[in-house]
């Protein structure tokens, strides 16, 4: 039987002793950081992190370890008097609960100064971006060209859009590989999602098709490791093929299209058709467990912001007044 003394003689670590002694060293606050999976929630947290120390005036992070109750409720306060809106406040609010949450698992304080914290009330469980009418959403299925690369690409995007409620950073990522996935003889899509979280999706019959007629024009569809959805102007001689960009699905496809069949309004992009999918998911009796699955959410909170099965414009009382 190997001692340990020689299995360290065999494979010694990667560390050096310096290196292993400053991890060692490294705060729970910066641990709490860097564990944070998906780079929009580190964005925003850090944002929300730096407003409340600039507040307090917390200069080192260990300085965190001081925080009150009274401090973190002279913060709910000072932001309510900036206006902003109850949903900001709360997910600022929630930040401050994040890193204190994992500062007490660290040992690091008793007890979180942002338990206890009243957050300003759901000002609505409905979502604040919009959804696409049945009319609306055939009508943007159908503006791009049928006849042309560019086209092609875009009727397949706005379908998996459409049809699939992805996030377009989901839609960006998906490989050639990720639509021949096929689970109990039906066809899927294979979708990387936020945290690293994989799911398998299954694919609507009119995606398939649009999607193959697009991989036939462009001309990638045996290289399986490469992107899905590219630019239109293909990579010089010797350079990787890049995929279509998130910016790029906003304002070259969903945004492009929308203005061109007069779609217009507040938050109308790329989330509006995830919207809208989720929510005719739900108007045609999708179950709600289902659709958050099938969203990738991880609480049915969020799920339920899409369920506007009793808010229906055409049933309001509006419509039934008689003079």
């Amino acid at each position: 039987m190997e001692t340990p003394s020689s299995l360290q003689l065999r494979d010694p670590r990667a560390l050096t002793a310096p290196e292993f002694q400053r991890l060692a060293q490294v705060l729970p606050e910066a641990q709490w950081f860097a564990n944070l999976d998906s780079v929009q929630t580190r964005r925003a947290y850090q944002n929300d992190l730096r407003a409340f120390m600039a507040f307090v005036g917390i200069v080192k992070p260990e300085e965190f370890r001081t925080v009150t109750r009274g401090h973190v409720l002279a913060w709910r306060t000072d932001l309510e008097k900036q206006g902003l809106a109850g949903s900001s406040i709360r997910r600022k609010l929630a930040a401050l609960s994040s890193l204190y949450d994992y500062l007490c698992d660290a040992n690091a304080v008793t007890h979180s100064p942002v338990r206890g914290v009243k957050r300003p009330k759901v000002e609505s469980y409905e979502g604040k971006t919009p959804a696409l009418s049945d009319a609306q959403a055939r009508q943007l299925l159908d503006a791009p060209p049928a006849d042309t690369l560019k086209g092609k690409r875009d009727r397949a995007i706005l379908s998996v859009l459409l049809y699939h409620a992805l996030r377009r950073e989901e839609l960006t990522k998906l490989l050639v590989k990720d639509f021949s996935q096929a689970r109990r003889g039906i066809p899927h899509m294979r979708v990387h999602g936020k945290g690293g979280k994989l799911r398998y999706v299954p694919a609507h019959p009119d995606t398939l098709r649009l999607v193959a007629e697009y991989l036939k024009e462009a001309g990638h569809a045996k290289e399986q490791d490469g992107p899905l959805f590219r630019p239109v102007h293909n990579p010089r001689a010797g350079h990787t093929a890049m995929a279509l960009t998130p910016g790029g699905v906003y304002s070259e496809v969903v945004v492009c299209y929308m203005r061109q069949v007069g779609i217009a309004g507040e938050n109308m992009g790329p989330h509006a058709l995830r919207a809208t999918a989720a929510t005719s998911a739900l108007e045609n009796n999708a179950d709600i467990v289902r659709v958050q699955e099938w969203l990738g959410h991880a609480s049915i909170s969020t799920t339920r912001v899409y369920d506007r099965r009793h808010s229906k414009p055409g049933d309001s009382p509006t419509f039934h007044v008689n003079y």
